[in-house]
């Protein structure tokens, strides 16, 4: 049985996030067969559903018996409902394995900046290098997890 992060080897960015949450960009449909194989109980898609993919994902999910979760994540109009509606999936889905993506790796980097600096208690430096390692390289995502996780933070 391979584990999450091998399940994934040849999605962009693939990246080993947490014990039970690999991210990336879109996988195949063999992906996604893997990620079942590996245990993945949740797959998170932050894609814009009008995105062209290779592969009906929702279908091919549920096909596998895998929960399919999409929050749609478009530059220019992010909002703190979005970020609310992924961190509720993985607060509420922590135990489980998990594979959350969009095309490349970058919006899922900034939309995990305030999980991992509200819920994992990483500091701000060190959620901003794991969200690049995750694949995120624009400055408005990245201002967009900071200034969430910064209004959230417990004092």
């Amino acid at each position: 049985m391979p584990t999450l992060l091998e399940a994934i080897t040849g999605v962009p960015n693939a990246c080993q996030a947490l014990p039970n949450l690999v991210t990336g960009g879109q996988p195949t449909a063999s992906h996604l067969q893997q990620l079942k194989s590996a245990g993945a109980e949740i797959i998170l898609d932050i894609r814009d559903p009008m995105e062209p993919r290779s592969v009906d994902e929702p279908a091919a999910v549920r096909s596998l018996g895998m929960e399919y979760v999409s929050i749609p994540v478009v530059a220019g109009a992010l909002s703190d409902d979005q970020l609310d509606q992924i961190l509720t999936v993985l607060r509420g889905r922590a135990a489980k394995k998990v594979f959350f993506h969009c095309a490349s790796g970058n919006r899922v980097g900034g939309a995990l900046i305030p999980y991992f600096m509200v819920d994992q208690k990483m500091e701000e430096e060190d959620a901003v290098q794991m969200a690049m390692r995750i694949g995120m390289r624009s400055a408005e995502l990245m201002e967009w997890g900071l200034d969430y996780a910064r209004r959230h933070q417990e004092d």
